[in-house]
């Protein structure tokens, strides 16, 4: 596998799929403000989905969700309220999750609900 941008990309594309097969509706993709990305927000139901990938081909480094420390939930925490107040958002529940990406052999996702 190539760069980490390749597999961010590959990651993320993934996630994209398994999200849609589990009826979420993708609203944006790699959201940027001055404080911070989102790498996807989605919706399903009432919920509002803030989604952090982290895509990994091993784990020699840990396990992907390590990766999403404090510093890098604040980010998204106040990207978030900025996405929010942008588009506007009046009636759903905000959730924080994180999706992890095994890229080696069969490709495993873990997605992890409310993980901040």
């Amino acid at each position: 596998m190539g760069s980490n941008i390749d597999k961010g990309i590959i990651g993320e594309t993934e996630a994209v799929n398994y999200l849609m097969s589990k009826g979420y509706k993708i609203m944006d993709r790699n959201y940027r403000t001055r404080v911070g990305e989102i790498d996807i927000v989605a919706v399903k139901s009432n919920i509002l989905a803030f989604i952090e990938v982290k895509a990994r081909t091993s784990l020699n480094y840990g396990y992907p969700y390590e990766a999403v420390n404090r510093q890098k939930q604040r980010r998204i925490y106040s990207a978030s309220l900025i996405y929010i107040k942008h588009k506007n958002i009046l009636d759903y529940q905000i959730r924080y999750d994180i999706i992890e990406v095994f890229l080696k052999g069969d490709k495993k996702i873990n997605h992890i609900k409310n993980a901040f």
